[in-house]
């Protein structure tokens, strides 16, 4: 049985530009999927496809149950969507904004109204809540954008990069949300750059380059692909830079990177505590005087790294949609249209 949220062969292009190449995506019903990608790595084309906004050229989806080609209407009833920008009426009060959403949805207006305010104080806005959203401030907009998202209590929700432009209190709250949605059974598919955020939330991951999933699996799978333990020091002075590598070439499991200018040196290793607690040793013996010193796994940005040969971009203005810049002007235009 396919899960919540499935798609097999999914081929989007736009020109000359493969914006997504084959994805295939199986989502169960209660999890979360991050899916995680360069900018123009094709995430948001994939979210667009899967939410009706786009059609693909081939492939099939299906969400909720409902094949997303033959009965749009029904997915879009059944589906939350959160996107990049916040998507609110300026002009209406965040109150007013969350009150047309539920009656879009054909909820009655009482309904709408305890709904509304309901979500305001869920999303810390219910001191702002009759003034024009115009006067909101960015992250307040976010929350509002958000808020609206939830207003049907849909069992399958889209994310899109959801704590873009929230700062670090707003962005747990949000998490706290989510997890919220999740135990109470909804299936939620996230995209971010925050790779914390992945590794916060998401029971599986799903790393997507040049329109393609290159790699999936659980944090800790991911994480375990790219490597196991390292120890990483740093050194009180320069001089010991030295006498340090020579210790780790000894004792760790491959090269040593050394850091000049931050003093720091790492080794890949296994043998946990006993090996650390050994180095510190030689380092003691040695008289090489340390400022840090560590066991570390690898994270999450490693695995980007390891996976894409790059670092997680920030979020840009350009679409994420196809490969690089090209693939985002590409997409633009087909929405103009």
């Amino acid at each position: 049985m396919p899960g919540a949220i499935y798609a097999e062969g999914l081929v989007k292009t736009f020109g000359d530009v493969k914006a997504l190449d084959g994805v295939d995506l199986d989502v169960p019903e209660g999890t979360v999927l991050g899916l995680l990608g360069p900018n123009g790595a094709g995430k948001t084309t994939a979210v667009r496809c899967l939410t009706t906004l786009l059609t693909p050229d081939r492939g099939r989806a299906v969400v909720a149950g409902i094949d997303v080609l033959k009965h749009p209407n029904e997915v879009r009833r059944s589906i939350g969507l959160s996107g990049q920008f916040a998507a609110v009426d300026e002009y209406l009060t965040g109150r007013e904004n969350l009150q047309m959403v539920g009656q879009l949805y054909q909820m009655k207006a009482k309904e709408a109204k305890a709904r509304a305010g309901e979500l305001l104080d869920r999303f810390n806005l219910a001191d702002a809540a009759d003034r024009p959203s115009k006067t909101y401030s960015g992250g307040m907009r976010r929350r509002l954008d958000l808020a609206a998202a939830l207003v049907v209590s849909p069992p399958v929700m889209f994310m899109d990069e959801p704590t873009t432009g929230l700062d670090p209190r707003n962005r747990q709250q949000l998490w706290e949300v989510i997890q919220e949605l999740v135990s109470g059974g909804t299936t939620l598919l996230l995209t971010t750059q925050y790779l914390e955020e992945a590794d916060h939330l998401a029971h599986d991951i799903c790393v997507v380059d040049h329109g393609r999933v290159i790699a999936r699996g659980t944090s800790d799978q991911l994480k375990a692909q790219t490597g196991g333990e390292r120890v990483e020091v740093v050194v009180h002075e320069r001089e010991d830079i030295a006498p340090a590598e020579e210790i780790l070439r000894g004792l760790g499991k491959g090269e040593v990177a050394v850091e000049a200018h931050t003093r720091k040196l790492t080794v890949p290793v296994s043998g946990g505590a006993k090996l650390l607690a050994e180095v510190i040793r030689e380092l003691d013996t040695r008289g090489v005087e340390i400022d840090d010193i560590g066991l570390r796994r690898p994270t999450l940005d490693d695995v980007f790294i390891s996976l894409t040969g790059h670092v997680a971009e920030a979020p840009s203005n350009g679409e994420n949609g196809g490969n690089g810049a090209s693939g985002a002007d590409a997409e633009a235009k087909e929405d103009a249209k």
